[in-house]
């Protein structure tokens, strides 16, 4: 059992937020406090969402600390698809706690038919099942919060936001190393570009010139060919690309680095890095150039993926 001081333990977590720059949105977090005769155990998960999207189980009893429940969770966690449950326990000798034989019923009735619809077996231990729903117990209702036993709760729903930032934090580590490696294997394809683009530029003027040549008893102002092949190069020229990828690629690590909570932004910022990629190899008529860029695209792709889950 951890006997860490709580003010001790949201210190060293203040100390690392301040260290972890991207936290995971998939995340889960549990935490039991005991008083007088009860145990109240909750279970806080979450998953990759747009928004803070919290739902709560909790039991009848304990509805109305909801709002302050979820003002605790909701401080805490920007994004996500979040659900807490809440179980509490009796541990007493007498208690007026009982079963709620008509709420189970109509349970296992339910699982009965659900089980029998999706062609799924029935759950073997029953009673574990059953026991989990909301309003399994009664007799809650009659019994008036005291003001120990609301902060009792109050503060388990804290201790499990704590060790769901823990473990979002610790998620968030390994994608920051994640997207460092990708832009660092983007930045490192970039820089194999200009060994290719003297030989590019040779090879579509050859290919032009060879073409008209192709064409028997055609005469064209040299000129004119001139002036139209500087023009046709100028629209290839692919230096503005490579600029702006590079702002891009050292602005995502940039934010990378910044307060937490940037994840909408290197998403915005993989995007741009996306369209550049896709005008280089619009522009790019060479083969090899090509194979850079499909490398570059699917590095990119990694990241797209994986910061849907950055907060």
């Amino acid at each position: 059992m951890n006997h860490e001081p709580v003010a001790t333990m949201r210190q060293r977590l203040c100390v690392q937020t301040l260290i972890t720059m991207v936290y995971s949105m998939t995340g889960f977090g549990s935490a039991v406090v005991e008083f007088t005769t009860k145990k109240f155990t909750f279970e806080l998960k979450s998953l990759n969402s747009k928004q803070l999207d919290l739902s709560l189980r909790v039991p009848v009893g304990y509805r109305p600390l909801e709002a302050e429940m979820r003002s605790i969770v909701s401080q805490r966690l920007e994004r996500g698809k979040v659900e807490l449950v809440m179980y509490v326990e009796n541990t007493g000798c007498d208690s007026a706690v009982q079963i709620n034989t008509a709420a189970l019923q109509g349970y296992k009735k339910q699982i009965e038919q659900v089980s029998d619809a999706l062609g799924i077996p029935e759950p073997d231990d029953w009673y574990s099942v059953l026991l989990r729903f909301p309003d399994s117990v009664k007799g809650e209702t009659a019994v008036e919060l005291s003001d120990g036993e609301r902060e009792a709760v109050l503060e388990g729903v804290r201790q499990a936001v704590d060790r769901l930032m823990e473990y979002r934090a610790a998620e968030g580590h390994k994608l920051d190393e994640f997207f460092r490696v990708r832009i660092d294997r983007i930045k490192a394809l970039l820089e194999q570009v200009p060994h290719y683009e003297t030989e590019r530029l040779v090879k579509i003027r050859t290919r032009i010139e060879d073409a008209l040549k192709s064409i028997p008893q055609v005469e064209y102002d040299k000129g004119r060919f001139e002036q139209e092949m500087i023009f046709y190069i100028e629209k290839l020229d692919i230096s503005e690309e490579k600029q702006r990828l590079t702002q891009h690629l050292k602005y995502f690590i940039e934010t990378l680095d910044a307060k937490p909570g940037q994840g909408k932004k290197l998403g915005f910022i993989s995007q741009e890095m996306g369209r550049e990629i896709n005008t280089l190899g619009s522009k790019s008529n060479h083969a090899e150039l090509q194979i850079l860029v499909v490398k570059m695209k699917d590095e990119l792709e990694q990241i797209k993926e994986q910061v849907l889950n950055a907060m």
